[in-house]
């Protein structure tokens, strides 16, 4: 097997591609192993698609190293690649997809990378695009275009543009306009949300467990609405929904609507937003399908 560990420089705080190539070279299977740096959006996609056409048959492992946006290209480029597997490396400033498999620390170590067994991961696919964590869209993805705009203007994220971030989505996002249908199930009928999830993994936006129940290989995508509420009742749900209490607490449950589905259509007003592990995309219309089985992934024990 070959193992080539895909690195977006830019990952967290940049730096990570000398400590990982140290690891390397003390590997007993270091002449088997290679480093690609990723050279713009999308071409660690691009990349590992074009190496297993050209390499057909041929065995890989494709290990994303950043956060994950790195995980979400390196992963969409292997899917139903029988002759490959995946797995991360995880050294990025968002790492909420590791969470779920035991968090960053289990996925820092290059050694266990390349031992690890395979199991199946499931994965979203929204288009042609795919999702291996959390679709969501509502009040926390107007608080994602928020801090990527703060970032566009000075280069890098801090504290101040995620509280900006909130300030705006107080403001402005407390009652968007959409339609949510599950397996032919219409969530809301009166086409508002605070927010939804729709899941694979457990955690998004850096620490908040939206989908406590979600496992990754049953096949089963977690939706999670939640209707318009006061901001005053906002700031009283937070930590439960942070914690992954929601789904448990009968103070919410006239707010939550939670499904189990295969598939995901939403509907809304020109200008909707929707994040996908981490990337902001504008459609207005769109269908979130479940793909069983569509990766081989590599999990240290």
């Amino acid at each position: 097997m070959k193992y080539i560990f895909i690195l977006n420089p830019k990952a967290g705080a940049g730096g990570a591609e000398e400590k990982l190539r140290n690891e390397i070279a003390a590997l007993p299977c270091s002449d088997q192993c290679e480093i690609y740096l990723t050279k713009a959006p999308l071409d660690a996609t691009e990349y590992v698609k074009r190496t297993l056409a050209e390499n057909h048959g041929e065995k890989f492992r494709f290990i994303a190293c950043g956060g994950d946006g790195t995980i979400n290209e390196v992963f969409s480029g292997a899917v139903g690649a029988e002759s490959a597997s995946v797995s991360c490396y995880a050294c990025g400033s968002g790492n909420d997809f590791v969470k779920v498999f035991g968090g960053q620390e289990k996925f820092s170590d290059a050694s266990k990378l390349i031992s690890a067994p395979e199991r199946k991961l499931d994965a979203l696919k929204v288009g042609n695009r795919y999702s291996f964590n959390v679709t969501n869209f509502g009040f926390d993805t107007t608080v994602a275009i928020t801090i990527n705009k703060e970032r566009a203007k000075s280069g890098h994220g801090n504290k101040n543009a995620y509280t900006k971030g909130v300030a705006t989505a107080l403001l402005t996002s407390m009652k968007n306009n959409c339609t949510v249908t599950a397996d032919g199930e219409v969530l809301n009928s009166d086409g508002k949300a605070l927010l939804c999830t729709v899941a694979n993994g457990q955690y998004v936006g850096g620490s908040f467990k939206c989908a406590p129940r979600a496992k990754t290989d049953d096949g089963l995508m977690e939706v999670c609405l939640i209707k318009p509420i006061s901001r005053i009742r906002f700031v009283k749900i937070l930590t439960p929904y942070t914690n992954g209490e929601h789904l448990e607490r009968e103070d919410m449950k006239d707010i939550i609507t939670y499904r189990q589905a295969k598939t995901v259509s939403v509907s809304a007003p020109d200008g909707f937003a929707y994040s996908l592990d981490g990337e902001i995309i504008y459609e207005n219309s769109f269908t979130i399908e479940m793909v069983p089985g569509a990766l081989n992934f590599a999990c240290p024990e």
